[in-house]
């Protein structure tokens, strides 16, 4: 066969679902295929991916288990897009990300781990030269702080630092999330300080907001903010992330913090913990009701200062349930990536990857709203 023959009969790039049965997978699932996508939903589960497919009306299915990398490897081509969902990120989410770069495929993720998604910044040189795109933590967390930061960043050019913070009214958590916030426990933060990643613990400033009439109060959390915005926006110096806590739960993931901070640094003691942690926090326990996704209501709110602390611009979005939103712009992310659609290779943050009117149409297509 002549040379120009073989290109011809090359698999035009997919999208491959890594973790489709599972509570967020499924909710991508139905995003993608309800808007055209004919991904390849894969999975350890052969039985639980005919039934997910068959109740999408029919889509490819393909097993794979984290426990056989080689079996990753084997769904990706070059330019294909893989999604994952498969967490705790901490815990699982190596061999798809190695499978990724080794295919030259690009990669987005739905971890809101601050940990790992550093570890995906890590491979940015790699990515570079492999040609794939990484987009990790592209869900609600943390594309609406990403994009609120950048709106306000994009409106008020002098300012030098960034305070994001996210709230959900009436939130419900699946079971993979609460196993990835277990996982965090013990792992060290980091937040954008003086124009660099410095590590500090989780919840170790409080800071409230203005949210829809009401004072909001959030703890500090390490976010893809941190490692992201001042790649596209090279004057910013400082950067703070918080998760919407009441005041007391806040002072009580500070404590808890710096206590897990202090009896990590004593291996056995982890060890123990951690092992204790991993038996009480199940993941894949399934999630929210619709109903119950229905009635949730969630922002992101960005303000962003100047060298003096004077606030130049604030931007609150809206949006509804947040898996509805992870799922949404996971799908759009992929599509407009399959599509050709990304603006770089390396691991990118969501402004940088596709640009701000671009992610802004996207985010609206997935409910946020301004």
């Amino acid at each position: 066969m002549h040379p120009t023959d073989e290109r011809k009969y090359q698999p035009m790039p997919k999208i491959v679902l890594f973790g489709a049965t599972g509570y967020t997978g499924r909710l991508i699932a139905e995003a993608l295929i309800g808007h055209g996508a004919a991904p390849v939903l894969a999975a350890r589960n052969a039985g639980s991916l005919e039934k997910l497919a068959a109740g999408l009306g029919g889509a490819e299915t393909a097993v794979a288990d984290i426990a056989d990398p080689g079996s990753i490897r084997a769904l990706l081509g070059r330019g294909d897009v893989l999604v994952t969902t498969v967490g705790p990120f901490l815990r699982y989410g190596n061999p798809a990300l190695a499978a990724a770069l080794a295919a030259g495929a690009h990669y987005f993720d739905s971890t809101g781990e601050g940990p790992f998604i550093r570890t995906v910044f890590d491979h940015d040189a790699a990515a570079r030269g492999a040609g794939s795109a990484l987009l990790t933590a592209f869900g609600f967390d943390y594309v609406p702080g990403n994009l609120a930061a950048g709106l306000a960043l994009a409106d008020a050019p002098g300012a030098v630092r960034a305070e994001i913070g996210y709230f959900v009214d009436g939130p419900g958590t699946s079971g993979g999330t609460r196993a990835s916030m277990a996982g965090m426990v013990f792992e060290e933060g980091f937040a954008l300080r003086g124009g660099r990643i410095a590590g500090e613990r989780t919840a170790a400033r409080i800071r409230t907001f203005e949210v829809a009439g009401r004072a909001l109060t959030g703890a500090s959390v390490p976010g893809s903010e941190h490692l992201a915005l001042a790649r596209s926006y090279p004057g910013l110096r400082d950067a703070n992330v918080y998760l919407g806590l009441p005041g007391p739960a806040a002072r009580g993931l500070q404590a808890t913090s710096l206590a897990a901070g202090l009896a990590g640094r004593i291996r056995p003691v982890r060890q123990l913990a951690e092992s204790a942690l991993s038996r009480l926090v199940k993941g894949s326990t399934g999630g929210p009701s619709p109903e119950s996704r229905a009635r949730t209501k969630s922002w992101a709110v960005a303000e962003v200062s100047d060298t003096t602390g004077r606030v130049l611009e604030s931007v609150t979005l809206s949006l509804g349930d947040p898996y509805d939103f992870t799922a949404a712009i996971l799908a759009w992310g992929a599509r407009t990536a399959l599509d050709g659609g990304l603006r770089a290779t390396g691991a990118l943050g969501p402004v940088e990857a596709f640009g701000l009117d671009a992610l802004t149409a996207g985010a609206a297509e997935a409910g946020l709203s301004r």
